[in-house]
């Protein structure tokens, strides 16, 4: 597996990142990742020279560290990059807060359950309007003056909120982010464009989550009738397990992407999910490394499988343009 530079933190890190935010997730009382399929996962990933992990202190009620941490101890900690995350967490009553307090213990929580000295990457899950961006940065750089943390990130906010902290961070002399995790897939661009415009700007490295769009761009779906937004779900998929996947992922809009998807997919030899994380990839004007949820090691395969996917220039401005009708004008989206 050939790596890439993160963003200006000189992290060489797989072109894919592992997400687990499956592991001990649950859905009316049933598992969706246990600790053995978790740890299975891992192996996997692992095998095909996959070093970038991500988690969050509140995965699983805590069992996503815990699990991995367990994993980790079988192997070597510099072989891989570890990314994780506070605001929101199961493990602490102080859950939406971006205090210095709740900042340093939830990353303390964060090393105990992984069994690791530090994190390589750390997230601000999301902003704390309520905290003052300066206190929380002054609390992270005191992570990273001790060695607990390396490099700092956040993930979704608005593009302006995303600006105040870089600038919060330049003239207070604090660690500034390097590293970005927004929503962002093929279907989904233009809602996140200034924050995006913000990362290409400033150098950041974009991470996005849900980069298969809940795995709507997987094609396992299929349209019912002349319905916008009514799709067949086959059993024991996200649509059918999560209420808000249709008014997340299902629009117009992401149809029309799809059919473009897939039609590259044809002429590649290749999966729709595939083509749509070599879309991400591909990306020209920052760095993009996809956060890839699996549920099953076949799963896992197939979208490490996007490394050896090659879009043509054509390929990747068709599905870009796949957003707009003929007369130029954006289809709707829900999210």
């Amino acid at each position: 597996m050939e790596y890439r530079r993160l963003g200006e933190t000189g992290l060489q890190v797989s072109p894919i990142c592992f997400g687990t935010w499956r592991f001990g997730k649950e859905h009316d009382g049933v598992v969706e990742t246990g600790r053995e399929e978790a740890h299975e996962l891992l192996d996997a990933y692992a095998e095909r020279g996959g070093n970038f992990v991500d988690t969050a202190n509140g995965y699983g009620g805590g069992d996503s560290e815990r699990w991995i941490g367990e994993w980790l101890a079988d192997e070597d900690r510099e072989d891989y990059v570890i990314a994780s995350k506070c605001f929101w967490s199961s493990v602490s009553r102080f859950q939406e807060n971006l205090s210095k307090k709740n900042v340093k213990a939830e990353v303390e929580g964060s090393l105990d359950r992984l069994g690791t000295d530090y994190l390589d990457i750390l997230y601000l899950h999301r902003f704390d309007d309520e905290t003052p961006i300066e206190h929380t940065l002054r609390a992270v750089d005191d992570l990273v003056s001790d060695g607990k943390v390396h490099y700092v990130g956040i993930s979704t906010c608005d593009a302006w909120k995303l600006t105040k902290g870089l600038w919060q961070a330049d003239v207070n002399n604090y660690e500034v982010f390097s590293v970005t995790q927004p929503l962002f897939h093929a279907a989904y661009y233009e809602d996140v464009e200034e924050y995006l415009a913000v990362c290409a700007d400033q150098n950041l490295a974009v991470c996005p989550y849900s980069p298969l769009a809940g795995g709507f761009l997987t094609g396992k779906y299929e349209r019912v009738g002349d319905g916008t937004y009514d799709l067949d779900a086959p059993e024991d998929t996200r649509a059918e397990l999560d209420d808000r996947f249709e008014r997340f992922y299902v629009s117009e809009r992401g149809w029309h992407v799809l059919d473009a998807v897939r039609a590259v997919a044809d002429e590649a030899n290749a999966t729709p999910a595939q083509v749509a994380l070599r879309w991400l990839i591909d990306q020209s004007d920052f760095d993009c490394v996809p956060i890839v949820g699996a549920r099953t090691v076949d799963q896992m395969e197939e979208n490490l499988g996007a490394l050896d996917v090659s879009l043509s220039d054509e390929q990747f401005d068709r599905i870009f343009e796949a957003r707009y009708d003929e007369d130029g004008e954006l289809y709707q989206t829900n999210a």
